[in-house]
């Protein structure tokens, strides 16, 4: 499931509910609180912002209704982090296939995610703002997608450490430096003007390089003794 396919045509009119308000729905299921939160929110615009009458207006029900679905707000922020989570590994395993055809598997991540960023992928700027600035039970939904990242990619460094016969020292850590890293700089990407994007990308693929290169070094010299 993607973001756009929860995000439906607003045109379409609303169902005569059973209170006899107009524009409101008789029935409505967890997706269309999601996509009514997702419409709110965008590249400038928190999940943590909003209220649960404004979600529940957007979706077209009573506020009374959300409850049928969600418990709280941070339910459903919780809920579409973790799909957030989900959207986006799907495109950095994309990203894997175009390191297959010859590109590097670093500089093609990371164009992955960017391409993704710029497209106004709001799930995946949910993920980006809601762990600097929700609510904690928000952060802990964002730093457990965060860890299924590094799980990842620490074991994509285990693998191609074994296929080339070398060691990286502490896979589990670097992996965790390079995910964080490259979450942080997203976060500033979101600021910043697409122009600027090149050359993120560029700074990035050598921060990561660098690191590597140092867990290697580092996994040599202990190697050796």
């Amino acid at each position: 499931m993607t973001a756009s396919s929860l995000v439906p045509d607003r045109g379409a009119t609303g169902s005569v509910a059973s209170d006899g308000q107009a524009g409101r729905k008789p029935t409505i299921v967890r997706e269309d609180l999601i996509a009514a939160a997702l419409r709110l929110t965008g590249a400038h615009r928190s999940v943590s912002t909003l209220s649960l009458r404004e979600v529940a207006r957007e979706a077209g029900i009573a506020p009374n209704s959300f409850y049928r679905q969600f418990h709280d707000m941070d339910e459903l922020a919780v809920a579409l982090i973790d799909m957030a989570g989900e959207s986006l590994r799907r495109i950095v395993g994309d990203a894997r296939k175009r390191a297959v055809a010859g590109r590097s598997i670093v500089r093609g991540s990371l164009e992955a995610f960017m391409e993704r960023l710029r497209a106004d992928d709001k799930l995946l700027h949910v993920l980006l703002r809601e762990g600097t600035v929700g609510s904690d039970a928000f952060k802990r939904a964002v730093d457990r997608q965060l860890h299924f990242f590094e799980d990842e990619l620490r074991a994509d460094l285990v693998r191609i450490a074994a296929a080339q016969g070398i060691a990286f020292h502490e896979p589990g850590l670097v992996a965790r430096a390079i995910t964080r890293l490259v979450f942080a700089m997203g976060g500033t990407a979101l600021d910043s003007p697409p122009e600027r994007d090149e050359a993120l990308i560029d700074d990035l693929s050598h921060m990561i390089r660098m690191l590597l290169r140092g867990a290697h070094a580092i996994g040599k010299i202990k190697g050796s003794r």
